[in-house]
């Protein structure tokens, strides 16, 4: 009782700090085994919101477009179309694929870079807000459990992989027929033999999974250690705020968090960046047969 007396007085150790912060908001408690049930809330409300506001701006400056001298929002979104768009045309050659896959390239990217932007937030910005929301419904405030970072949640980015793989299913049927496409998971990539059949259709499949794999674990693997990284120096600072001595950490706590602030710039830009290109290539390959 007093142990637990001591820890209420003193707050949550740092091992406890962490859990918490990276515990979901979830429609169940998750069982031990694998359970398609169970929903991060947080994840999607905040996927869902940002996502909203990247086709609203995109909306926005498609609207308000003009043929004269074009304001500065209207310049930045032209660069960035003309970026994708010459992106896209290296790497996609069919004309008329690129009317869906320019649009989906672009809107993968800006939407990635908002839900990679939120690992900028404090770390108890939103978290505290949430419990006092929490609690003020009747619950417990230290059950409020709420993560702001989309993409550090694997369900999320795995489930933009999966979409980019049912996209390259999609066209490698569009563009090769059924049949041709199931004619070369058969006879590629060591030959047309029937004794090679069932080693070219192993591979083909290795192939559609370590790309999607790798694709999505790429994006939530930075996008976490990022996370962790900010939940790891806002320990520095709570420790200088619960001793109110050693005035090395808290100097060490705005040093280290602005650094790391100002490189996770880089992070969050370029992951967006590669995803997006892993993204053309793998429905450019869609393209081209064997």
């Amino acid at each position: 009782m007093a142990a637990e007396h001591m820890a209420a007085e003193h707050g949550p150790t740092a091992g406890e700090y962490i859990v918490h912060h990276l515990t979901f908001l979830q429609n169940k408690k998750p069982a031990n085994v694998v359970d398609f049930s169970v929903f991060n809330w947080d994840s999607m409300f905040w996927a869902i919101v940002l996502g909203v506001i990247c086709c609203f701006f995109l909306w926005k400056a498609a609207r308000k477009a003009t043929a004269g001298v074009p304001g500065r929002f209207q310049a930045a979104v032209e660069i960035l179309v003309e970026m994708v768009d010459s992106q896209a045309k290296g790497i996609v050659h069919n004309a008329n694929s690129r009317k869906f896959v320019s649009p989906l390239a672009l809107t993968v990217f800006l939407w990635i870079v908002l839900m990679n932007t939120m690992d900028l937030l404090p770390v108890d910005l939103v978290p505290a807000i949430w419990a006092k929301i929490y609690g003020a419904a009747g619950h417990e405030p230290e059950h409020a459990f709420m993560r702001v970072v989309p993409t550090a949640d694997l369900s999320i980015s795995m489930g933009l992989s999966i979409s980019v793989l049912l996209i390259c299913l999609f066209y490698n049927m569009k563009i090769k027929g059924i049949g041709g496409w199931v004619h070369e998971l058969f006879t590629a990539p060591f030959g047309n033999h029937w004794a090679l059949y069932p080693f070219n259709f192993a591979m083909q499949i290795i192939e559609f999974i370590a790309k999607t794999v790798s694709h999505g674990m790429r994006l939530f693997g930075n996008m976490y250690a990022g996370e962790l990284i900010f939940l790891l120096i806002a320990l520095m600072g709570g420790a200088f705020s619960a001793t109110g001595t050693g005035i090395g950490l808290a100097i060490g706590h705005i040093i280290a968090g602005s650094a790391w602030a100002i490189f996770h710039i880089l992070i969050i830009v370029l992951q967006a960046f590669v995803f997006m290109m892993l993204t053309l290539v793998y429905v450019g390959q869609a393209h081209d047969a064997h």
